[in-house]
């Protein structure tokens, strides 16, 4: 377990929320494979300096806010049509902060997903053994 716990309570939900909008798979993840996916995230988060740790939970609180303006309700409790289109909006947003900002929190939703040893085998990727040696004949 990582040194600092950034993805906890209502962030870990929140993040939870995104990651089935973001990877749709990952809504089916069982508690054990739920808490893989956080570990690694908050073990990568636990390298970050604090200032960006704080900028991060800023951003996650926007990302969740910012849709009350049009829908009158934050992102995670719209329809997920409406989060989508929320979520296509940030991610090809005008504004550079926004876009890139959550260009970042697809990475990390990604990282937890895709990180975790048994995400591998459900995409096919079996790498092998003997690495190089295939490639290059030692």
């Amino acid at each position: 377990m990582s040194a600092v716990l950034f993805l906890t309570g209502h962030r870990r939900e929140f993040f939870f929320a995104l990651a089935a909008r973001i990877v749709p798979e990952s809504a089916s993840l069982d508690r054990s494979a739920r808490d893989r996916l956080i570990a690694l995230v908050n073990d990568m988060l636990s390298t970050r300096p604090p200032k960006m740790l704080g900028e991060l939970a800023l951003f996650l609180r926007v990302v969740r806010w910012l849709p009350a303006l049009r829908y009158g309700r934050p992102l995670d409790r719209l329809a997920p049509a409406e989060q989508d289109a929320a979520l296509r909006w940030f991610q090809d947003s005008p504004v550079e902060l926004l876009r890139k900002g959550f260009w970042g929190l697809k990475t990390l939703v990604f990282l937890g997903y895709y990180g975790r040893p048994e995400a591998g085998e459900t995409i096919g990727y079996r790498p092998s053994r003997v690495g190089n040696r295939l490639l290059h004949g030692r």
